[in-house]
């Protein structure tokens, strides 16, 4: 029942509600990137992050931008995937130096021990070389730079001269849901087959699981597109896998294998 007497205090209210909603769904996809962000940073090393999430995100998120084209949708989701592309790049350039760093590092320590060899740069592995093994892991940053500038280019030409077409832009959504949903499976895969979850920051899950779980209670209130609420459903699913996974291997660990890898040198997904 309305209460004309206390308009003056509940609209103001619902107002600053929204707002803090919508700032929420804009800065909170950034915030469990904070806590990895910071870990790489003070242990330099970033084996334990895998670097496709970094991929799944840009994609995703350049594909909701082009689907806001076909089919507009509420702002805070069209900024929430401008600043989800800034977050990944720098999360890109990070990992990039830290693990060319280490790979000199691994240089100069052989070097050492061994005054007879000859000191080497690591093999330089840029975008052009189109060797399938070396894919999203090269060494320079301006790499990656140029190959997400040539997707964003690429899919919106291909937007543009489809834009008209409501099949299209209706799958288009869908994989940018989609692909988003999938944030959590290069993680998933890289602790399933190193057997540990070491050097994943597990506030950046429990914040996965707590973004994920409001992102999609606001789709379903707010009547988002369809696909939006589904694949939201399932990447907290993923979400879950992941901590289940933390806490198997946490409980159960693996033992370790007779010849190790030293964790500067492993190459993960």
């Amino acid at each position: 029942m309305d209460v004309p007497g206390l308009d003056w205090l509940l609209v103001p209210l619902h107002q600053l509600v929204s707002w803090a909603a919508a700032g929420a769904m804009v800065f909170g996809g950034v915030v469990p990137y904070i806590p990895q962000y910071r870990d790489i940073r003070r242990t330099q090393n970033a084996e334990g992050f895998s670097t496709y999430v970094c991929l799944v995100l840009l994609v995703a998120n350049i594909l909701r931008i082009l689907f806001w084209f076909g089919r507009h949708f509420e702002s805070p989701l069209l900024w929430q995937s401008i600043v989800m592309i800034v977050t990944m790049l720098l999360m890109l350039k990070l990992c990039t130096e830290v693990r060319v760093g280490n790979e000199l590092n691994v240089k100069r320590r052989l070097f050492a021990e061994n005054k007879d060899e000859e000191t080497k740069a690591p093999p330089r592995r840029p975008i052009l070389d189109f060797d399938p093994h070396h894919f999203w892991h090269w060494s320079s940053f301006a790499d990656y730079l140029q190959c997400v500038l040539a997707f964003a280019g690429v899919a919106g030409y291909v937007t543009y001269l489809s834009i008209d077409s409501a099949l299209f832009v209706e799958t288009l959504g869908f994989l940018a849901v989609l692909t988003e949903a999938m944030l959590g499976v290069p993680q998933l895969y890289r602790n399933h087959r190193h057997r540990s979850t070491e050097g994943m920051s597990i506030k950046m899950v429990l914040m996965w699981t707590s973004g994920d779980t409001f992102k999609t209670a606001y789709f379903l209130l707010n009547g988002a597109p369809l696909q939006f609420s589904v694949c939201g459903l399932l990447q907290v699913l993923v979400d879950l896998a992941i901590l289940a996974q933390a806490y198997a291997f946490a409980h159960h660990p693996s033992k370790p294998s007779p010849h190790t890898v030293h964790p500067a040198s492993a190459k993960a997904l």
